[in-house]
């Protein structure tokens, strides 16, 4: 079933309730959310905000998932200041709101969280996700950075002509079937590009009768229908960066 595109933003969904376990840090010109493993540990993972920012819990989740399984992880503003999204703007100016937030220029935020992983962490192994605008940063990401270990980009796709599918790490892109802002054609036509080429590995999935959003803008226990397809994804991601990390 083919989805169509749509011009309003992605919703908030259901923001959760979730203190966090981690800290706040400043990384040179950024700042950012910290949370490390229990135990000491060479691996690392770079955390891309949505367009709701850095201080959104849901993703603040994800950092202290991937410290769960072993990884440090950091979540940086990579708006540098600018405000974040909000769900009482005017929607129908989202997209000229966007236009100032640029996802191509995401490449000196990248370089500070490195340095400081690389420096501060002694991280030898890094990757990165991204979820939706994040996603998009974690697109080009992937495609320039070939010292990364891996990606998973959440529901987030270059749109702009050009040579966007010779990935430089392994990556793992992840969309929702009812998607309104990503419509199946341009998921296909992703995958295909990159069979054609793409020379390390990589994985285009879509999960059934999910939207934008669903693994971290859902919660799971209100969400019955939804729960397999957003357990799902997070073990996906998991397992894409255990298998690249190891």
């Amino acid at each position: 079933m083919a989805n169509e595109a749509s011009p309003c933003p992605c919703d908030l969904g259901d923001q959760f309730d979730y203190k966090g376990l981690g800290e706040e840090v400043q990384i040179e010109h950024i700042k950012a959310y910290v949370r490390k493993p229990k135990t000491a540990t060479d691996k690392a993972i770079i955390v891309v905000q949505d367009v709701y920012g850095w201080e959104l819990t849901n993703t603040r989740y994800f950092v202290d998932l991937l410290a769960e399984h072993g990884y440090t992880a950091v979540l940086g503003d990579f708006f540098v200041g600018q405000e974040a999204w909000k769900t009482t703007n005017d929607r129908s100016t989202f997209f000229a709101w966007l236009d100032t937030r640029p996802a191509n220029k995401a490449f000196k935020q990248v370089d500070a969280v490195l340095r400081y992983l690389k420096e501060k962490c002694h991280a030898t192994k890094i990757g990165i996700i991204g979820f939706c605008w994040g996603g998009i940063v974690t697109h080009y990401i992937t495609l320039n950075y070939p010292e990364l270990k891996a990606g998973v980009a959440f529901y987030g796709l270059v749109r702009e002509e050009g040579d966007n599918y010779d990935l430089k790490c392994p990556t793992l892109f992840i969309f929702g079937e009812c998607d309104p802002l990503i419509p199946l054609q341009k998921v296909e036509s992703l995958d295909q590009k990159l069979k054609e080429h793409s020379k390390v590995d990589y994985k285009v999935k879509v999960y059934p009768k999910q939207i934008h959003g669903f693994a971290h803008r859902k919660k799971e226990e209100i969400s019955p229908e939804d729960k397999p397809y957003i357990l799902e994804a997070r073990k996906d991601m998991l397992d894409w960066l255990n298998k690249y990390f190891n």
